[in-house]
């Protein structure tokens, strides 16, 4: 065998591992975080469950505060409705409350339409801890295909630091009101 037929029949090997690990790996994802804020559930709950108070904290809304947003529905209510369309680092998607308890859950329907489609269980929880709330942000989904699979080997070390991010910003509005 002639060295670079040894060499294409290594990178096939290494190909060929790659594409059978991705392949095994599950097909449900869980994306966690969360943030103690110093103020009651009450105070924060409504910069999640009306999405106009998205813009104070969200950390796509920095990526793009010049993206279009379009609101329907009655805000803190199942069924409100935020539709956004951005530049690539925020794409174009939509949210749907699909439940409340109120100072305690909000739980959303994420799409991401563009660039790649997909939908997403968000829900923000709200702890109580004396003065403080300790809020989580999750966001769960299934990686249906080999590329969202690839894509989920990546997606802690690459969304995680986002809701790090927007967590911050809104222990940051929620402590200042």
């Amino acid at each position: 065998m002639k060295t670079w037929q040894k060499v294409l029949a290594g990178v096939a090997v290494l190909i060929l591992g790659f594409i059978g690990f991705v392949a095994s790996r599950p097909t449900h994802f869980t994306l966690s975080r969360s943030q103690e804020i110093s103020a009651p559930a009450a105070k924060i709950f409504p910069l999640v469950a009306d999405f106009h108070g998205w813009q104070a904290w969200s950390p796509w809304d920095k990526m793009d505060p010049g993206m279009k947003r379009t609101y329907a529905g009655t805000a803190m209510t199942v069924g409100q409705v935020y539709e956004w369309q951005g530049n690539d680092k925020v794409g174009k998607g939509r949210m749907t409350v699909v439940e409340l308890q109120e100072a305690k859950l909000v739980r959303i329907k994420l799409e991401f339409i563009e660039p790649f489609p997909t939908t997403n269980d968000t829900r923000f929880t709200f702890t109580a801890n004396g003065d403080k709330t300790t809020v989580s942000w999750i966001m769960e989904g299934e990686n249906d295909t080999l590329f969202r699979k690839a894509f989920g080997l990546m997606m802690d070390s690459m969304v995680g630091p986002d809701f790090e991010r927007g967590l911050a910003s809104m222990k940051a509005a929620a402590e200042a009101k």
